[in-house]
């Protein structure tokens, strides 16, 4: 604890002293600019590490396309902050997968199990699958480990590449998370259909037979609007938890660090302390975000799967 704490004394020492020694100039530009908005919106630039000081950074402005229209709607394909990050995160899972899975078939082989970083990932593996997928999922639940596995590791990745300082949160953008909810509602229905066949109506509209007809009616008129909504309620809700939750903590990190430059003095080191702890904090609500959508992606599938029974 003692060895901690000097720690931390010394850190938010060199906090202070950075900022005394920057020049008046880039204090005065640093009160001036707007750095909470740049990095939880989208934009067509990114920023790369590069040796300037003091903002250690480089923007590379992304190629613009001439759009095109479909009807009367002009659509824009051109690349964003987001879809790179997103692409880098897809990339990133495909990479680590793979070295896993080979390792894993090669550890297995010769020390008879995995181990170190391929047992890490096939201990997450398995408890994805064994604890969250096939209970709530239910029988013949396999079928769906791919694409939730596959939910679970994307998420997580996006989420962690936003901690990093040159990094960008694409599940802070509500079109990202909304399209991934949507994914998910369409093969959370599609399993209901699959399930059900014809009886999938069923969980539309409200038809309960062991009412009297004069009841069952009504009932039809009144509460089969509300099944249609509450599947509807189901993306939203996958939706703006996903968004809220990863939009809210770097506001509020960064709103930590402006008061840094802020105080521009040793209570400086207050704001950089509670900074890193909320960043700590982040890693993390990154796992637990991406936990929680492939849970209740699972919960779901298994609702609609299992409404027949």
């Amino acid at each position: 604890m003692t060895t901690m704490r000097r720690l931390l004394c010394l850190l938010s020492s060199a906090v202070a002293l950075l900022l005394f020694a920057l020049p008046a100039h880039a204090q005065a530009s640093a009160a001036e600019v707007d750095i909470i908005t740049p990095h939880i919106t989208d934009s067509h630039e990114i920023e790369i590490p590069w040796p300037t000081w003091p903002t250690l950074h480089k923007v590379v402005h992304l190629p613009r396309w001439a759009p095109f229209h479909i009807g009367g709607v002009e659509v824009d394909m051109s690349p964003t902050k987001h879809v790179v990050w997103m692409l880098i995160s897809a990339l990133t899972i495909l990479v680590l997968m793979l070295y896993a899975a080979n390792a894993q078939g090669r550890q297995t082989r010769t020390a008879g199990h995995s181990r170190g970083f391929a047992g890490g990932i096939e201990a997450m593996v398995l408890y994805i699958r064994n604890e969250v997928i096939i209970p709530n999922v239910g029988h013949h639940g396999n079928g769906f480990v791919p694409f939730l596995l596959t939910l679970f590791f994307f998420i997580l990745a996006c989420n962690l590449w936003g901690i990093f300082p040159w990094g960008s949160t694409a599940t802070s953008n509500v079109s990202v998370t909304a399209t991934l909810a949507l994914v998910t509602f369409f093969v959370v229905e599609g399993a209901g259909i699959r399930a059900q066949g014809t009886g999938y109506l069923s969980t539309i509209f409200y038809w309960n037979k062991d009412l009297p007809i004069y009841l069952r009616v009504p009932m039809f008129l009144l509460l089969s609007p509300l099944e249609f909504i509450g599947k509807l309620t189901k993306p939203f809700a996958l939706t703006i938890r996903l968004f809220a939750n990863m939009t809210a903590g770097h506001i509020v990190v960064l709103a930590l660090i402006s008061m840094i430059f802020t105080f521009r003095s040793i209570a400086s080191g207050a704001p950089f302390l509670m900074a890193v702890a909320i960043n700590v904090l982040e890693l993390f609500v990154a796992f637990l975000q991406a936990f929680i959508f492939t849970l209740l992606s699972s919960v779901f599938i298994g609702q609609i799967r299992e409404a027949h029974h």
